[in-house]
């Protein structure tokens, strides 16, 4: 399974044997985990903040994405609210999407305001 990391903000390259970083994707969230119930075929999990400019552009987007694309349910956790979780996943920064498949786990990782295409070949993986 390939690992990623953020490299450009909103984009992710696969990581280079980092062990931590694998352990954390392969992590499967269920609804007791997000608070939500997830997606049919995936779901978009987007970490925010209250004062973070970004997140509001990648709500936008993700909130478009996911009525664009049948089955896919958007997720948004409040980062400050839910630091058990920031902490368990490694979250650094936000705007962080993860991209679940319909199982929970997680497909793909980027930080930094996505792309809506880029956020649509993602989906690709899930789906």
């Amino acid at each position: 399974m390939p690992v990623l990391r953020r490299c450009i903000p909103g984009r992710a390259e696969r990581a280079r044997g980092d062990e931590e970083e694998r352990r954390r994707m392969s992590e499967v969230l269920g609804p007791e985990a997000l608070g939500a119930e997830l997606g049919e075929r995936a779901t978009l999990v987007q970490f925010s903040t209250a004062f973070c400019q970004p997140c509001r552009a990648t709500r936008r987007t993700l909130a478009e994405v996911a009525a664009m694309v049948p089955g896919v349910g958007h997720v948004e956790i409040d980062a400050e609210a839910r630091l058990d979780l920031v902490r368990a996943l490694g979250i650094a920064r936000t705007p962080t999407v993860l991209v679940l498949d319909r199982t929970g786990r997680v497909v793909r990782r980027a930080a930094g305001q996505p792309r809506r295409a880029d956020v649509i070949a993602a989906l690709g993986r899930a789906v």
